[in-house]
This record gives C-alpha cells, structure tokens and sequence, in this order.
C-alpha cells in the first residue's frame, strides 16, 4: 500500500494535520505559532492529511480561495516520512478538489527555496523575486 491523502472531514484528523504542522514549521523551522497557525485555520481553509503506507498520520496541507485564485497553503510533510511520496499525494488530493470546484481559478502557491524542484516537477513555475516569509526565502510559483 502506497501513502494516501484525502480531504479532512474528522476532527481526530484536523488536530494529526495541525500537529504535523507544528512539528514542520515550528519547531523543525522556527516559524512563529502565530505566524503558522492563523484566522483562515478556523474559517475559509480546506484541510488536508496525508497517510504513510503503515497508516501513520505524515504530511498535512491546506487550501483556501483568494482575491487571485486558489492558494496552495502549509504543505508539511514530517521528516521521517519525507521522500516517500507523501507530497504529491497530498498535492493530487488537492489540486483534485479544487479542480472539481474551481476548475477554471488560477493555482498559486509561496514555495519555500527547497520546495520548488518538488512543485516544479509537479507543473508548477516560478514567478517573480523571491522573498522572505517567516525568515525563509519563498518564490511564487503558478500552476501552469
């Protein structure tokens, strides 16, 4: 069995994908909490979780509307389980939804330097300067 991702609907699984997150960004990368953990949590952000082949709880995602379209938010995926295809399952289970609601909304997404060979491979591309977001260089990247 490969890993799996799929759209939150239990909250048992919210609290492994906010977790999983803290764990990523808080504490392997030093982002504020209340920088990582923010208003759309709560209200307009789409939540996602990913699952090892064993069944543990490995990556976490979220996606929510935009005034410029559909953003691709908190992609983490726990260090332990990285290379594993945890991330893309994560970002087909996404980018599979948002294409069934918004088909035709422009995908973006700010892409942490090390993360853009992985986003690129997936279709999307760089835009602009890069810039810095809780002390971590991002570029924009669009899905072409």
């Amino acid at each position: 069995m490969s890993a799996t991702a799929y759209r939150i609907t239990d909250l048992r699984d919210l609290d492994a994908a906010f977790t999983i997150r803290e764990k990523v960004f808080v504490e392997g990368q030093g982002v504020p909490a209340t920088l990582e953990n923010d208003v759309h949590d709560r209200t307009d952000a789409r939540h996602y979780l990913a699952r090892a082949a064993d069944g543990m709880p490995a990556g976490a995602a979220r996606w929510r509307e935009t005034e410029n379209g559909v953003k691709l938010e908190r992609f983490a995926v726990l260090e332990g389980f990285r290379n594993q295809e945890i991330g893309a399952a994560l970002l087909h289970a996404v980018l599979a939804d948002v294409q069934a609601e918004l088909p035709d909304a422009p995908v973006y997404l700010n892409a942490q330097i090390r993360a853009v060979p992985f986003y690129a491979r997936h279709g999307f591309k760089t835009e602009g300067e890069m810039f810095e977001e809780a002390n971590i260089q991002h570029y924009k990247m669009v899905l072409e």
